[in-house]
């Protein structure tokens, strides 16, 4: 094999990978490098031209004329006698350049040469993808699922990189087929050995935050910031927004007409319930948004602790629970204060309540425990509640819920 055209005889590499040609004269000429080192102990006495536009190389050795007996160093030196084989007129002292072909390597040192190109390529394109995509951290991006596994669903985007979406990163409700196209951030970026692995979420904050970004055009312009977001991923998420322009209502520019803006967003979310509040500095107000759509009567801040006793009356309980106890979470996330529920109601009937509890002998627990979940935990808490709103608010049938209404009103007539 000679040294003209050497770069068509690799060009799959560049072909397959996309390397610009320039980066793969570098990568050659590093390779061919280390071979001559190698074979010739030092690649110091040796010129390596590269053509880049005619796609060809030469090796030229570079070695000095000495006495046929005073030969020490055949790699840096060459007798006079066969210098003058190259060139009659050739003296002691001057230098000799010859050119090494490619051949002259031997057939091992070519394949060694060649795995050891691949090598360098592959390690230039992984240190181009991890730095490319360490850049994409905390932005959207776009890929098609190539493979649907069990703990993690592999994506594919339209250069042919793969990117892992994790069972954990993904939203509950998720469900993907080969094919599907898929929205996400670049959580992270990590090597694993040589290759980066390249990690997008769909349950972190900063995806609903870029969305609004994407969607919500006052957002993306600055015009109205996110001071916070928190989020139980597919179930509910709540988002503070601010202006300083007295003129845009930020809560209205983000949840538009009838719900308009908001909605490409929530069912890209799997159907999550996002609440979008108004942001402030004065912590009361602030928490008393962040519980809604609860009603609160009063609040008492503890600073030292970060913690909140917040007062509300026995119908705007389950409210500021939430289902599962959602809301009353989310608030204190969004907040950053521990919120605890002080129920205000009518004494003489407080008196005459009764822990749920103490039903435990005609109500199943597991029932029970449903109505818990939305802070109600004693029997006239549930007796005040509208029963298509109980419906709406547990995992209760109709039917259970009128048969623990009867339970417990049978104990108050008694």
């Amino acid at each position: 094999m000679e040294n003209i055209a050497l770069i068509e005889s690799f060009s799959e590499f560049k072909d397959d990978k996309l390397i610009d040609r320039v980066t793969l004269m570098a990568i050659l000429e590093d390779v061919f490098r280390n071979a001559l080192k190698k074979k010739y102990g030092s690649d110091d006495n040796f010129d390596i031209i590269i053509n880049p536009d005619k796609g060809d190389m030469e090796i030229w050795r570079r070695r000095v004329i000495v006495a046929d007996e005073d030969l020490d160093f055949e790699n840096e030196e060459i007798t006079l006698t066969e210098a003058r084989r190259i060139e009659p007129d050739f003296e002691i002292g001057e230098e000799v350049s010859e050119e090494v072909k490619l051949i002259d390597l031997g057939r091992r040192a070519i394949l060694a040469l060649r795995q050891n190109l691949i090598s360098k390529i592959h390690e230039h394109d992984n240190t181009n993808l991890y730095k490319q995509f360490k850049d994409l951290i905390g932005d959207i991006y776009t890929a098609e699922v190539h493979h649907v596994r069990p703990r993690a669903v592999i994506l594919v985007d339209d250069e042919g990189n793969e990117i892992v979406l994790p069972k954990e990163k993904q939203i509950p409700s998720d469900f993907f087929r080969k094919g599907d196209n898929v929205r996400g951030i670049i959580e992270n970026v990590e090597l694993k050995g040589n290759k980066p692995q390249i990690i997008m979420s769909r349950t972190s904050e900063k995806f609903l935050e870029k969305l609004f970004e994407q969607e919500i055009p006052e957002v993306f312009d600055g015009l109205i910031m996110i001071k916070g977001v928190v989020r139980i991923p597919g179930e509910k998420a709540k988002v503070a927004v601010d202006s300083y322009d007295d003129r845009i209502d930020p809560v209205g520019a983000c949840v538009g007409m009838k719900g308009s803006r908001i909605h490409g967003i929530v069912r890209e979310l799997g159907n999550e319930n996002i609440d979008v509040i108004n942001y402030t500095t004065n912590t009361q107000l602030f928490i008393t948004r962040a519980l809604s759509p609860a009603k609160v009567s009063s609040i008492k801040i503890n600073e030292e602790t970060k913690r909140a006793d917040v007062y509300l009356k026995l119908e705007e309980v389950s409210k500021a629970i939430g289902r599962g106890g959602h809301n009353i979470k989310l608030a204190g996330l969004l907040t950053g204060y521990e919120l605890d529920v002080i129920r205000e109601g009518n004494i003489a009937e407080e008196e005459d309540d009764v822990e749920l509890t103490e039903f435990s002998d005609e109500i199943e627990a597991w029932v029970i425990e449903e109505f818990a979940k939305i802070g109600l935990d004693t029997a006239r808490s549930i007796l005040k509640q509208d029963v298509n709103d109980l419906v709406r608010r547990t995992d209760l049938e109709e039917e259970t819920i009128l048969d623990v209404i009867r339970i417990l009103k049978d104990e108050f007539e008694d």
